[in-house]
């Protein structure tokens, strides 16, 4: 993999949701500067962010969106706010050999070493590798590492779906969770949670913004962003987590918007293992357990 590529400016806005949709017009993907690379060859890409601050008024309407208190450190999920636009600027990159749309996000996993303050300035990286099969298409693997003074913070791996032509490989089983909790509290999410959560979180992409956008991709109304569906679970049970922390969840289900959902969560000596349910037959939108992340070596 090259060296990472460094990201200025402030990311984000319709320029970067055009970037990203260009490659999967017809006719228009062939352009210089649009046309993708070749999946075959490609073998990975980052991207990088220096000193980026958490603001506090960011950090807030984030923290009020997903349902976290107001705090001096940031919320466990917030550091992913920071690494998205790296996620974007990947995809957006004629070297990534998928288009933006049509990614899905299928897992993510965030390991936190330490509390990140609010005002604190980071450095953000995210790097991409080959991608890895799977039965329905290929893997690939967004790794973000976000550190201050040369100590790493906070790790994640956020894992997206391309449906299509698999490769060749052992596909590794995702998280599955036999007994997870159902039941629980129930959240109703407005019609508009996706245009808050956009609002906040920089991730506009129109499966998430109305219902006739949606339909434009396949679904029949708009849904929630999965990152939201784990920070709204995180931050119900944050105030029993230590600060250094592993928390995986797999998505599973689609929460269309709007619509209510239960939320469950049950300890053990390992950790905690939460679900985000459907209240009407108990099928998972969300998967996910906590356990105490491994030594950083």
């Amino acid at each position: 993999m090259s060296e990472a590529k460094t990201l200025t400016g402030e990311p984000g806005g319709l320029s970067t949701l055009v970037r990203a949709a260009l490659p999967a017009v017809p006719g228009v993907n062939q352009l210089p500067g649009v046309r993708k690379g070749s999946a075959r060859d490609f073998t990975g890409l980052a991207y990088r962010r220096e000193r980026v601050v958490a603001e506090r008024a960011r950090v807030d309407a984030y923290a009020a969106v997903c349902g976290f208190p107001r705090k001096d450190v940031v919320p466990l999920t917030y550091p992913h706010m920071l690494a998205f636009p790296l996620h974007m600027a990947i995809m957006s990159d004629p070297v990534f050999p998928y288009p933006a749309i049509g990614m899905v996000h299928v897992e993510n996993t965030i390991t936190a070493r330490r509390a990140v303050r609010v005002g604190e300035a980071l450095d953000v990286t995210t790097a991409v590798g080959a991608p890895r099969p799977h039965a329905k298409g290929v893997l690939l693997d967004f790794v973000t590492t976000v550190s201050a003074d040369g100590e790493t913070a906070w790790e994640s791996t956020s894992t997206y779906l391309r449906r299509g032509r698999t490769i060749e490989g052992q596909v590794s089983p995702g998280l599955e969770i036999l007994d997870a909790p159902t039941g629980g509290v129930e959240w109703r999410l407005p019609a508009n949670l996706g245009r808050t959560y956009a609002s906040v979180s920089g991730d506009a992409n129109p499966i998430h913004l109305y219902p006739l956008t949606a339909k434009a991709l396949g679904f029949p109304r708009q849904i929630a962003h999965g990152m939201w569906t784990k920070a709204r679970s995180v931050a119900a049970i944050e105030n029993r987590l230590p600060e250094a922390v592993t928390v995986k969840v797999a998505f599973k289900k689609p929460v269309f918007l709007p619509s209510t959902v239960a939320f469950a969560a049950r300890q053990d000596d390992a950790g905690w293992t939460f679900a985000m349910t459907s209240p009407k037959d108990g099928s998972p939108h969300l998967l996910g357990r906590t356990t105490s992340p491994t030594p950083d070596i």
